[in-house]
């Protein structure tokens, strides 16, 4: 759990580990160079409890934190917490016992419980909805181009996956970086479908200030695994993107620099049918190409927009996965 200037927060994070059902764990509260009195709650905290360890954090950042915690880490499976979030009390045992009953298995998260206003952060509230709806392994591949798709401090995780390697400091998201290394590298997931975490929603949280985390960003780290993945199958089929507007062309561009080219858009706008985009052809869902001549990314982000994308190109004998990645 790494922290920064969060002692307004830290007691009621501490405090759910505390009270798990599970009591052999470790905490490793990594002072990520605050100047609040965080470091002295977590001391506190630990002259009470030997589970708990609190850790000067030797090079500033969350990444540089993560990787310390990591290395520190004695147990073999590590579980991530923000110091802002909060543990119902059977998140450490149920996630456990399914990673000792599933030895194939080597990331487990769980459902979340939005602690925010769910009116004033409506976009965050459907994230969270969503990623409630991804409860497989397949469910999770299949749309880990959208977003991430597991929460961050709702996972945990064995500890020998960190032999792969293990987060990378960087312009993406380091969890979502992570969670598309592993999937890459075959590593299976899964979701315990229990609410055991509370994941709250600050106003000055990381993922809203810093440009890591930023639609750009995220959009770069996408375009860089759909190449690889389409790289590793060989693919051999011109790749066609839906949706042909300004907004969703752009947060695809960044594939041409993993060499990957769009032949041609599909749209569902009667004044964007049959006109061109950066020279190519933009056709309505009728006019797509067969099956054996086109691989489709379907790119629009527009909410309601995606189901019925991704239930037109099933209609049409498209596998999702084989045929074709929703990643808007």
């Amino acid at each position: 759990m790494p922290f920064r200037n969060s002692a307004a927060t830290l007691d009621r994070a501490i405090a759910s580990l505390v009270g798990q059902t599970l009591a052999e764990w470790e905490l490793l509260a990594i002072d990520d160079h605050s100047t609040d009195a965080g470091a002295a709650m977590v001391a506190r905290w630990a002259s009470r409890d030997l589970r708990i360890r609190l850790i000067r954090g030797e090079l500033p950042g969350l990444v540089p934190s993560l990787d310390l915690g990591c290395r520190l880490a004695r147990g073999d499976f590590i579980a991530r917490l923000d110091a802002d979030d909060e543990c119902l009390p059977r998140r450490l045992a149920r996630q456990a016992a399914l990673l000792r009953a599933s030895p194939e298995v080597g990331v487990v998260g769980s459902l979340v419980e939005f602690g925010g206003d769910a009116v004033a952060a409506g976009g965050y509230a459907h994230h969270v909805a969503w990623t409630n709806e991804l409860l497989d392994h397949d469910s999770i591949v299949r749309n880990r181009f959208i977003d991430s798709p597991l929460p961050h401090p709702s996972v945990m995780f064995r500890r020998n996956l960190l032999d792969l390697g293990g987060y990378r400091d960087g312009d993406f998201p380091e969890d979502h970086e992570l969670w598309l290394r592993w999937i890459d590298a075959g590593v299976r997931f899964a979701k315990v479908p229990e609410v055991l975490l509370r994941w709250n929603d600050p106003p000055d949280r990381l993922s809203r200030r810093d440009p890591r985390y930023s639609i750009e960003a995220t959009s770069r780290l996408r375009a860089r695994h759909l190449a690889i993945d389409l790289k590793r199958r060989d693919e051999r089929r011109p790749v066609w993107l839906w949706g042909a507007g300004r907004v969703t062309r752009r947060r695809f561009d960044a594939l041409a620099n993993h060499g990957i080219e769009i032949a041609g858009f599909i749209d569902i706008d009667s004044d964007r049918i049959g006109q061109s985009s950066l020279g190519r052809a933009v056709v309505g869902p009728d006019r797509l190409p067969p099956i054996d001549e086109s691989f489709v990314i379907s790119g629009v982000g527009v909410r309601g927009a995606r189901e019925g994308i991704r239930g037109m190109l099933l209609a049409s004998g498209r596998r999702e996965g084989r045929d074709f990645f929703i990643a808007g």
